[in-house]
């Protein structure tokens, strides 16, 4: 998990592929809750929030230059 200040020091580049990630393991992570082949529901949620995060810090590094 990456805070704000770490976000902001990566390139929009970084970001936008970091993003991606996160949204494709999120794809996953609910796929594998909704099976119940995954029980720690709270990973999934802790993931919302880092792409939140990362999604956040796109914007702001974007909106900047």
């Amino acid at each position: 998990m990456s805070n704000f200040k770490e976000l902001s020091l990566k390139t929009p580049v970084e970001l936008r592929r970091q993003a991606e990630e996160l949204r494709a393991e999120l794809r996953d992570l609910r796929f594998k809750v909704k099976t119940r082949q995954y029980l720690k529901v709270c990973t999934v949620r802790a993931k919302r929030r880092e792409l939140a995060r990362t999604v956040h810090a796109l914007a702001k590094t974007s909106a900047t230059k």
